[in-house]
């Protein structure tokens, strides 16, 4: 397996540090609103990856910070009147919400930045006691120029940075471009004791305690949109390797940004979308498809029709899922024979194949090409004649397949009610055996009414949801 490290710039053999074993940190949001678009995407993408890990047999450790404490968040608790925790508890929830309703699961752990702020504390004492910060007037500044290898993830040089920067943006640095490990507190904010006064933590340093303390000085996998190279994960990688006094990660992951309609998605230019503002419109599973349709490297672009043509690949998943479930629960044969035998071995090369695409920097544009192939295969060879045996060993294989994508293959029915579809499907069937169609009719075009889809076969009347 090779993974593209954003370190090295190139593709990479994935050798975890520990055999069987992968510790793996993915920055999170900050909780002062909805997620929109753009965080759905490392959502989705290092979900999926964690999922493939897992496939392939790695215990993984995988942690998601939620940062609750934040200028954003206490200026929305001060515009409401209420404290900080009011604003980030009731926006962790609905991450939660929006994380279901995109089939990612949930991390090993979720930290918060106000739950860490003594290992925060720590942290920057040791960064000082080494010479690599130091405090001006309240405010700990990390000492940029003491870190030889600043720079290396993102490509920048410290000359360029300093040529650019502006003279006069803090008197107290000692360099332009040092950043802020602990800032002194302001009216009407949050604030905690510390050895320099009262206030509260930069940005920058949360992540590095929390991967420490949960994952250990050094990590596998550290992983987060594009927009974090510089200068989040540059400064994670200098505060924390100049604390530890070791490598910080093996292997550095970035997801590309998300466009709409081919412009930059910004509030100002009315194309700022939220989860939520979509799953009005297209279900989570939808928008997860579309987001997965693309290597996780490529920029995406988010559109109506993008997203209505997601919807219809889904379907076509969905589908041969449907036919598969039926033909299983109806055929009268249980044996499989040796042409089926035949077909399930030839069905491997699937497997195989979405493999490959994996393996190769998570490529889930191409493992997706897989599983149609395979949808393909199974749509052309299941038949009402095959053997219950061989339907769901085939039902088996692609379910696993897209498990690890998160694809969720059941159709959703949550809208009816099984027991009262199945009802009206036995009258219909007693109506037509009573030779009354006009009530067989009504039956049928009032289960149209409900989104309900009627097939008579020689198995029986198969029936799916699509929907009002």
């Amino acid at each position: 397996m090779r993974l593209y490290n954003t370190m090295s710039r190139k593709k990479e053999e994935f050798i975890p540090l520990e055999d069987g074993k992968v510790k793996m940190y993915v920055c999170g949001p900050t909780v002062y609103d909805f997620m929109h678009i753009g965080n759905a995407r490392p959502f989705v993408v290092f979900d999926t990856v964690r999922r493939y890990l897992e496939y392939k047999g790695f215990d993984v450790n995988f942690i998601q910070n939620f940062t609750d404490v934040d200028d954003k968040i206490i200026k929305r608790a001060n515009e409401e009147n209420v404290d900080m925790k009011t604003i980030s508890e009731r926006y962790i929830k609905e991450v939660y919400v929006d994380a279901e309703s995109l089939n990612v699961k949930k991390a090993t752990y979720n930290p918060k930045v106000t739950d860490e702020i003594s290992e925060i504390i720590e942290m920057i004492k040791t960064l000082i006691e080494k010479n690599y910060a130091y405090e001006k007037n309240g405010t700990v500044y990390f000492n940029t120029e003491n870190f030889k290898n600043y720079g290396a993830l993102s490509g920048k040089k410290i000359e360029d940075l300093l040529s650019g920067a502006r003279v006069d943006v803090d008197m107290d640095k000692l360099s332009a471009v040092d950043f802020v490990l602990w800032k002194p507190k302001k009216e009407n904010e949050p604030y905690w004791e510390s050895p320099w006064g009262k206030g509260r933590p930069g940005w920058h340093i949360e992540c590095s305690v929390m991967a420490k303390k949960y994952l250990g000085d050094m990590i596998d996998i550290h992983a987060g949109g594009e927009d974090l190279i510089f200068p989040h994960h540059e400064n994670e990688i200098a505060q924390s390797e100049c604390a530890n006094g070791e490598k910080f990660a093996k292997y550095w992951m970035h997801n590309a940004f998300v466009n709409i309609n081919n412009e930059k998605m910004s509030k100002s230019l009315g194309n700022f979308f939220t989860i939520r503002d979509i799953t009005k419109h297209f279900s989570g599973d939808v928008l997860r498809f579309f987001i997965i349709s693309s290597h996780y490297r490529s920029p995406i672009n988010f559109s109506d029709d993008l997203m209505k043509s997601a919807e219809t690949s889904l379907d076509r998943i969905k589908n041969c899922f449907q036919n598969l479930k039926f033909i299983q629960e109806n055929t009268r044969v249980d044996s499989i024979n040796e042409a089926e035998k035949n077909l399930l071995i030839e069905s491997e090369n699937y497997i195989t194949e979405f493999e490959r695409a994996m393996d190769d920097d998570f490529n889930t544009a191409d493992a997706i090409s897989s599983i149609f192939e395979f949808v393909r295969f199974a749509n052309s060879n299941a038949k009402e004649s095959s053997s219950k045996q061989f339907i769901s060993e085939i039902i088996l294989k692609i379910s696993k397949l897209c498990e690890v994508l998160g694809i969720r293959y059941e159709s959703e029915a949550a809208e009816v009610d099984e027991k009262e579809i199945e009802d009206l499907i036995s009258q219909r069937t007693e109506a037509k055996k009573n030779k009354d169609f006009k009530k067989a009719d009504e039956i049928r075009n009032h289960l149209s009414e409900m989104g309900i889809v009627l097939e008579d076969t020689r198995l029986g009347v198969r029936w799916s949801y699509k929907g009002k």
